[in-house]
């Protein structure tokens, strides 16, 4: 194969990744690539068996390989998925240490991190990617869940002097403008508009990108049909359901049904644990009024 041509290629399976497109990234014929790209585009095949929901598959997959830096920070993401939290915790940990340099440890492990909690350490080790740009998408993610949209929108900003065009730079900056508010969501609905429009598959990131960007335009209906349609392809997709349920509750319908949908497709998931934390504050509320009546 033609080397630019495999370039070429191997970005191509970046973007469908990016995109939600996990199955054509798990189909994509690799075989023809040189060694040296066909490790990344093996380790995005690997992600997308993640997003798919085949973590046993990719564990499997590694195992044995772990003298590779690259796959064993797939096996770190892995565990994390599979809900061994302090094993992908630990093993994050070593690759940061040992192999802070390389920038799949440095995006998976980082993932990883943060999503045990480890906010800073994940900083740190995203921090010293050499033009990764899934690495400063990373670092916009964990500043925006820090609620530091400031420095969310200094990386975008730095990004966008040396990679304008870029599918990554552009969403980071639409993640920034829904939680800016204001004209930013109609720009970022702009963005997920246009990738929904140059995607044939209609894959759930695009979909619920535009829907939350219509929610926050306070077009629930338009919002409600994009969701149910894209429900409809993609039934057991996490971020579809949990987005449904969000507007079931804004439009007060019940989603009882959906949230029970949810815990059988990912119980872990991030909006499962707020309803619960919710729920336990409210039964705690309660029970102190409760209290004050029965005395």
């Amino acid at each position: 194969m033609d080397p630019f041509s495999a370039e070429g290629e191997l970005i191509n399976i970046h973007n469908a990744f990016h995109q939600g497109q996990y199955q054509s990234v798990v189909d994509f014929n690799t075989s023809s690539f040189s060694p040296e790209n066909a490790l990344p585009a093996r380790i995005l095949q690997l992600r997308a068996q993640l997003a798919l929901g085949n973590t046993n598959e990719v564990l499997g997959d590694v195992e044995g390989e772990e003298d590779t830096p690259d796959l064993a920070a797939v096996k770190a993401l892995a565990l994390y998925v599979k809900g061994d939290v302090d094993g992908a915790s630990q093993l994050a940990e070593d690759l940061a240490a040992n192999f802070d340099d390389t920038a799949t440890v440095q995006v998976l492990a980082g993932t990883v991190l943060q999503g045990a909690g480890k906010s800073e350490e994940a900083l740190a080790l995203l921090g010293k990617h050499q033009g990764s740009l899934e690495a400063v998408a990373l670092i916009v993610q964990v500043h925006l869940q820090q609620n530091r949209s400031d420095l969310a929108l200094k990386e975008v900003q730095a990004a966008k002097r040396w990679a304008q065009d870029s599918l990554l730079v552009n969403l980071a900056e639409s993640w920034v403008g829904l939680r800016v508010g204001g004209e930013k969501y109609q720009s970022a609905f702009y963005v997920y508009e246009e990738l929904a429009s140059s995607d044939n598959t209609s894959a759930p990131l695009s979909i619920v990108g535009q829907a939350v960007a219509e929610i926050h335009l306070g077009r629930l209906p338009e919002a409600e049909a994009a969701i149910s349609a894209a429900l409809d392809r993609y039934p057991d997709d996490a971020s579809l359901i949990a987005n449904s349920i969000v507007l079931n509750v804004l439009a007060g319908k019940p989603s009882e049904d959906l949230e029970k949908r949810l815990q059988e497709t990912d119980p872990s998931h991030a909006l499962l644990t707020d309803i619960q934390e919710k729920n336990e504050l409210f039964d705690a509320a309660a029970a102190k009024y409760l209290a004050k009546v029965s005395s």
